[in-house]
């Protein structure tokens, strides 16, 4: 038997019906309530998988939900992001951005399958890691001034590698070329590991690289550093000037990694997610790792890291232009 007269039914219903919509939206709100998948858009082991892999790690304490490293390589980050822009605007999947990805690949791939600020909702910035533009030893200058002498003198007689044609280290050393009015030879490979082995075995004269995977054959003076291209010095290397110190504050501030989402997912998610990972960063674990790795915290406002991508797109498609890049 009912507990309640069949004429009250119509009635009861009525009110459950009124008041589901309303238990759903506040579940809805419990955000979040599952784990969360973070693209990488490289192969395991490289800079921005190491930084993912601290921000899954630290950030998802913060959140009470695992964040779910996913690498997703293949055509310069750019397959990776566009899984990004075409996922759900939830909050479960996240990537993590660079200045490739959301730089270089807009202003040298002609086909990218997604646009790099109407596709994606920016969470925050993360870290700003330095490269370095470093030289054979076998090359006589110890100082940039004396390289651009030499190149001067000798134009395309000294060479330098990047990890492929359009990729950022071509156009990082096309934008010096221009500022400095030099004219190296470029020798293009796939991908940054045989671009550094053949540098560091004398058959390239000249590489801008990552600091981390570049630091060791400083140190052992296997690479010879001229210039750091980063908003300020490093620590790591205090005694090697910025760009901007040497006369061509054009070259940027170096590489970053920052966190987006889908366009459209909702600002509470956003505002949630710069949250916890702004907290993962004030840890000392956090604060050890990223320093280990030679980078610098740079914690945004999703509105100043939308800036951010605006002024490195403007950059990158000033110099694609300028020196006719294309990614091949």
């Amino acid at each position: 038997m009912h507990p309640f007269p069949a004429y009250a039914l119509p009635l009861v219903l009525a009110a459950a019906c009124a008041i589901l919509p309303g238990a759903a939206v506040q579940a809805a709100d419990v955000y979040p309530s599952r784990p969360i998948r973070l693209v990488v858009p490289f192969a395991p082991g490289g800079s921005t998988d190491i930084v993912a892999r601290l921000v899954a790690d630290q950030a998802g304490r913060e959140l009470g939900q695992p964040m779910v490293v996913e690498n997703k390589s293949g055509a310069g980050g750019a397959l990776g992001m566009e899984m990004v822009a075409r996922a759900p605007a939830d909050g479960y999947t996240v990537g993590m951005a660079t200045v490739s990805t959301h730089g270089a690949n807009p202003a040298v791939y002609p086909d990218l399958k997604y646009d790099p600020r109407r596709d994606f909702a920016p969470i925050t910035n993360v870290l700003a890691v330095p490269s370095v533009f470093a030289l054979h030893p076998s090359v006589p200058a110890r100082t940039m001034k004396e390289f651009i002498a030499l190149a001067k003198a000798h134009p395309r007689k000294y060479s330098f590698a990047s990890p492929g044609v359009g990729s950022l280290g071509h156009a990082d050393i096309a934008g010096f070329m221009m500022l400095a009015d030099i004219e190296l030879l470029h020798v293009p490979y796939r991908g940054a590991g045989p671009a550094l082995a053949d540098t560091l075995a004398g058959q390239v004269d000249a590489i801008i690289d990552n600091l981390p995977s570049a630091l060791p054959h400083l140190r052992s003076g296997r690479l010879r550093p001229l210039a750091v291209l980063g908003a300020q010095r490093s620590p790591l290397l205090p005694d090697v000037p910025t760009y901007a110190e040497l006369g061509f504050p054009g070259m940027g501030a170096g590489g970053w990694f920052g966190l987006v989402a889908p366009a459209g997912t909702p600002p509470a998610i956003v505002a949630r997610l710069n949250q916890a990972v702004h907290q993962a960063m004030q840890s000392a674990e956090f604060r050890k790792k990223a320093e280990d790795a030679g980078g610098t915290l740079v914690p945004t406002t999703p509105e100043e890291f939308a800036r951010q991508i605006d002024q490195t797109l403007a950059r990158y498609a000033r110099v694609a232009k300028a020196a006719n890049i294309q990614a091949q």
